[in-house]
């Protein structure tokens, strides 16, 4: 019989220190009302906040004395978990698609493929234009490197982001929309 070891998917996790997890001798206590208390002992601080039926959770441990508010820590952490996933699900990932011409590409096939690039950058996405030299074209880098530079001025307001380099047989360039 074999035992899968996957890993468990991370929940958006936040690790902070709460109750006795908080190693600081003296604190500075913030009630449940947004209120500045005093600067007190860890230990007067656990009192009152379980005296709430509420938690002592670490809201700035750099500070100096370190800063914690009294909370309902399953609460504070849903509310911290429920901000986090709404900043991911806002963040926009850019990719990197790739355009591929050749030496002998006709003039409508350059039409296609830059209405592609074009598609590409108005979504967001960068794009990597190459040609792959096979062969004998490999003794043809100018004419590579003109068809690349060609097509990338074609395209509408675009800047370059990686300029025109080669790797073996391949010629590219990257570039984003202004």
């Amino acid at each position: 019989m074999r035992i899968s070891h996957k890993k468990r998917p991370q929940p958006i996790g936040l690790i902070v220190k709460y109750n006795q997890g908080i190693k600081a001798l003296e604190v500075r206590v913030i009630d449940e009302n947004d209120q500045h208390l005093d600067v007190m002992p860890i230990a007067q601080a656990l009192a009152l906040a379980k005296e709430k039926g509420l938690d002592l959770v670490e809201m700035n441990p750099a500070a100096h004395p370190p800063v914690v508010k009294i909370v309902n820590f399953g609460q504070f952490k849903y509310q911290k978990e429920k901000e986090a996933r709404k900043q991911k699900a806002h963040q926009k990932v850019i990719e990197v698609k790739g355009v591929r011409l050749s030496l002998r590409i006709g003039e409508h096939d350059k039409e296609m493929r830059r209405d592609q690039a074009k598609r590409f950058l108005d979504a967001g996405d960068k794009a990597r234009v190459e040609i792959i030299l096979k062969g004998r074209e490999k003794a043809h880098l100018d004419i590579a490197k003109k068809i690349v530079e060609d097509f990338v001025a074609s395209l509408p307001d675009v800047r370059i982001e990686q300029p025109l380099q080669r790797q073996a047989g391949v010629i590219s360039m990257v570039v984003a929309k202004k």
